[in-house]
């Protein structure tokens, strides 16, 4: 299958919540990574936009009866930037993991713009 965009980590957020997580998941979140990178309509069930904020998405992952939620934003079309990851324990997503994915966004925004 070829890929339709590409996917970016962003300093060390995504891999400290990756490496956090058991083999079963990872190899979920692999899956669901690959599918995001090469469906031309992601489903809405694995991605969607946090409503409130300026090009902010989340990458949904459910693996058993757990929740994992991966912030992430575009860049350049088709660019993908995976920010920071958590799993999720409550109905609706904590308003401090959606302000710290803010944080990274704009920093890496700011860094972006610094090296040009």
């Amino acid at each position: 299958m070829d890929k339709v965009r590409t996917i970016l980590f962003f300093h060390h957020f995504f891999k400290d919540f990756f490496e956090s997580q058991n083999e079963r998941v990872k190899e979920k979140i692999v899956h669901v990574l690959f599918l995001v990178s090469t469906t031309q309509r992601i489903p809405r069930k694995f991605f969607e936009h946090i409503e409130g904020t300026e090009g902010l998405y989340c990458i949904r992952i459910e693996f058993e009866s757990n929740i994992y939620r991966i912030f992430c934003c575009f860049d350049e079309g088709k660019l993908i930037i995976l920010f920071n990851g958590f799993q999720k324990k409550t109905q609706k997503t904590p308003a401090a993991e959606i302000e710290k994915a803010l944080k990274i966004k704009r920093e890496y925004f700011t860094l972006k713009a610094d090296k040009k």
